[in-house]
């Protein structure tokens, strides 16, 4: 798959990448892209106040398509995926919050896709369900201009939102390249 971009938080400038004792958690992940016109399929998140894209961790045991699948009927209640095509690769290390390693490597491997009009029932984890999040059709200009406006006012953002941002605009940029207004 290609790769799309690395990113690299800006608190990891305090670790030593080259230490011996630094400890790094290697976590993959999928992330589904499915567009209706301009819409997009997206997660709110109530307590980040930002939109991502469906998608995971990759369970052990699965591959790549599996977890998209798994992940994108589990967030949203999509059914029949179907016509999943790759878009690419986004890797970033981050700080992590278990305190049995210091940072993470994330890939997030993000695929193009199809699903059935009707979508069914989610089946969101305890922690997806306490930060409010829910499923929505957006607008894809939409999800931009918001998700941007809460990078640049909010202080509760999480640390997906500058990846899921920058998906978006090369979701636009590629997928959408009629419809990049002027």
């Amino acid at each position: 798959m290609r790769f799309l971009k690395l990113s690299v938080h800006a608190d990891l400038a305090k670790f030593d990448l080259q230490s011996p004792t630094l400890t790094i958690y290697h976590r993959q992940a999928t992330r589904a892209i499915v567009l209706k016109g301009e819409n997009i399929l997206m997660l709110y998140t109530a307590r980040y106040h930002d939109y991502t894209l469906p998608g995971g961790g990759i369970d052990a045991g699965e591959d790549q398509i599996q977890g998209l699948i798994r992940e994108l009927a589990e967030e949203t209640g999509a059914m029949n995926v179907h016509d999943i095509e790759p878009f690419g690769v986004y890797e970033e290390y981050r700080p992590w919050h278990k305190a049995e390693y210091d940072i993470v490597h994330m890939e997030s491997f993000c695929y193009v896709c199809k699903i059935d009009a009707q979508l069914g029932s989610t089946q969101l984890e305890d922690y997806e369900q306490k930060n409010g999040m829910k499923p929505v059709w957006i607008n894809i200009f939409d999800a931009i201009a918001h998700n941007e406006q809460t990078m640049a006012f909010s202080d509760k953002k999480g640390m997906s939102i500058e990846r899921e941002t920058f998906l978006l605009k090369r979701i636009v940029t590629e997928l959408l390249v009629e419809s990049v207004p002027a």
